[in-house]
């Protein structure tokens, strides 16, 4: 794992551009959040991925720690079930609420009274050494068609996790 680049180095603040976008290597989703949180100041933060780390779960927790997060949504996907029942845990300790569906899209939005801020990106939220693409937007139209794509899948397609791997192994034993 290679310690990944600053978001600063990338990017330039949201202010005076609204649409920014990278592909190559070093930019991670964590330190993105918290570049785009040190800008915005606490906001809800909704996390749509494929599969996720403890590693970027421990970081979650800082900011929320911080009083950067306020409310707190991840949407992971179900067949990754396998690693997401290690994690489930630290998930809903650093989560308000954990989805479980056929998911593969990898956003993460920010929000609050003044900012909607939309992340579209090719990367997980795990740690690695490859290339993503990553596109970084505060145009309010691009944001609610994403929440409200979100808010789909979480409402009509998906089963919330709230303990669910403890009643199932439970029920196993």
């Amino acid at each position: 794992m290679s310690k990944g680049k600053s978001p600063s180095e990338i990017l330039r603040q949201l202010a005076t551009h609204p649409l920014q976008s990278h592909l190559g290597r070093g930019l991670h989703t964590l330190g993105l959040l918290g570049w785009i949180l040190a800008q915005t100041g606490p906001a809800d933060v909704y996390v749509s991925t494929f599969s996720t780390s403890d590693a970027f779960l421990r970081g979650f927790h800082n900011l929320k720690k911080k009083g950067l997060v306020l409310k707190s949504v991840l949407l992971a996907d179900l067949k990754a079930s396998k690693k997401t029942y290690k994690l489930y845990k630290e998930m809903q300790q650093n989560f308000d609420a954990v989805y479980l569906a056929q998911n593969h899209s990898k956003v993460v939005l920010v929000q609050n009274d003044e900012w909607t801020v939309t992340v579209i990106s090719s990367q997980n939220q795990t740690y690695g050494d490859r290339a993503e693409c990553t596109i970084i937007t505060t145009f309010q139209e691009i944001f609610f068609e994403q929440y409200s794509g979100f808010s789909d899948i979480v409402d009509n397609n998906s089963i919330q996790l709230n303990g669910l791997f403890r009643r199932l192994s439970e029920q196993d034993t």
